[in-house]
């Protein structure tokens, strides 16, 4: 694939507001709503139309008036469309970005940006071939402290780095589970969703400990092993850990959806003089150094569909191309080719009536030991975790043939029926909230 500077620096429309189209706007698609809402007060773009199976209605919409279609491929020709925002459920992601693609129209895609490699590379290389831009939607990657600790772990300022580690401690209820079709599922339909703790609501966690070890290319990772395991009555993971070997280190993040106190999922870099905290959501850091008292910093942040169309207009560097999250999506095939999660025993997880979810306990305090210790929950006593190396072939080229079959599988299908066997509304992709 080519790197983000060959990509065109300039937009078949040519002037600003660029005509947006979004593919989802229900669920997490909301905030993308409002946020182009919030660029079109600016000048930049120009909502232009709204993907949805069920159209948006006048509340929905809150006053304004926008052409809306089923038909994504239709709604892009007949509103002239620059870019597209796709936020729809996650095994539709690549047949509607190569649409778009296929239209010469550039992309905003959420994230994860496949539920496969296979699928991440027919995208990628798709969207190179077209010769348009494609942003992943990393948000976290917009923020200013990503660059700021890169600089500081450059100069040196904690040291000799040892190692990267991540952890998230969120609340989800069971109706979190029952908001889409395809949530909490590993696939559906026969096609892979991998709708998981690390793949799905804490993926910045991984995307984010990565950027910060400077290892975000697929070729960048050389070992990966995981732990997977639920408390809810899902396929997919709920509470789980992996540990990613680069040349620069390791990388070790922890989540869970079953926390007992949730609290703000952070970044922690450890050097041998020093440690630096990145609460990502909060584009906040601390900076733990020898010699030095605590210094805490808030930085601001890059929006991603921003700071594309600088990129289309201005020639601005593009924050996450696809390649950039090529790593991420090593760990998502990981997770997708590694055994089905655990269930945990009945006495390891507790039910809060009064909010109606499950809570693991303990885990909040082994979700921060990991992160601390590089160590996965079975290496930190935890009976009930099973670890898991990744075969070796996840690490390089090496074609996987189930995810070619997968990849062929869902080739084959058009983007209406992907979406109409996924989702009830294409709008139902829910990322980080």
């Amino acid at each position: 694939m080519r790197p983000a500077e060959e990509f065109p620096s300039s937009t078949p429309t040519g002037k600003l507001p660029l005509p947006v189209v979004l593919a989802g706007a229900r669920g997490h698609g909301r905030w993308h709503l409002e946020n182009i809402r919030r660029l079109q007060d600016k000048g930049l773009v120009r909502l232009a139309g709204i993907c949805e199976l069920t159209p948006l209605d006048a509340e929905e919409l809150n006053g304004h008036t926008v052409e809306q279609s089923a038909d994504f491929g239709a709604l892009l020709d007949s509103t002239g469309a620059a870019i597209a925002v796709i936020c729809t459920p996650i095994p539709t992601h690549t047949d509607l970005a190569l649409i778009a693609a296929g239209k010469g129209v550039h992309l905003l895609l959420e994230k994860p940006p496949a539920p496969s490699y296979a699928e991440f590379r027919r995208m990628a290389d798709g969207v190179a071939a077209a010769g348009v831009v494609c942003q992943i939607g990393f948000q976290s990657l917009g923020s200013h402290a990503v660059p700021a600790i890169r600089k500081l772990i450059a100069q040196g300022a904690i040291g000799q780095v040892a190692g990267i580690g991540g952890a998230g401690a969120w609340a989800r209820d069971e109706a979190y589970y029952r908001r889409a079709p395809w949530a909490g599922k590993r696939r559906l339909n026969g096609v892979d969703v991998i709708d998981g703790a690390l793949t799905n609501p804490l993926a910045h966690a991984v995307a984010t400990a990565l950027a910060l070890n400077g290892s975000t290319r697929a070729e960048d990772v050389t070992a990966i092993e995981t732990e997977l395991l639920r408390a809810n009555d899902i396929e997919s993971d709920d509470t789980s850990c992996v540990r990613i070997t680069t040349p620069r280190g390791r990388v070790t993040v922890a989540a869970t959806l079953c926390a007992e106190r949730p609290g703000e999922p952070y970044v922690l870099v450890h050097g041998s003089s020093g440690r630096i905290t990145f609460w990502y959501k909060q584009d906040r850091v601390l900076v733990q150094r020898s010699g030095y008292g605590p210094e805490e910093i808030e930085y601001g942040r890059t929006d991603l569909l921003e700071n594309l169309v600088a990129h289309l207009t201005e020639g601005a560097e593009l924050l996450v191309a696809p390649d950039a999250t090529g790593a991420f999506m090593k760990v998502v095939e990981a997770i997708r080719r590694a055994p089905d999660p655990l269930a945990l025993p009945a006495d390891a997880w507790a039910l809060l009536p009064e909010e109606s979810r499950r809570v693991v306990p303990g885990i909040d305090g082994l979700v921060a030991a990991a992160a601390d210790t590089f160590a996965l929950y079975s290496e930190l006593g935890a009976s009930w975790a099973r670890p898991h190396q990744t075969p070796n072939d996840v690490r390089s080229d090496v074609p996987d043939k189930t995810a070619d079959k997968t990849a062929d599988k869902t080739a084959d299908m058009t983007a209406d029926k992907i979406t109409n066997k996924t989702a009830n509304k294409v709008g139902s992709e829910v990322s980080t909230p």
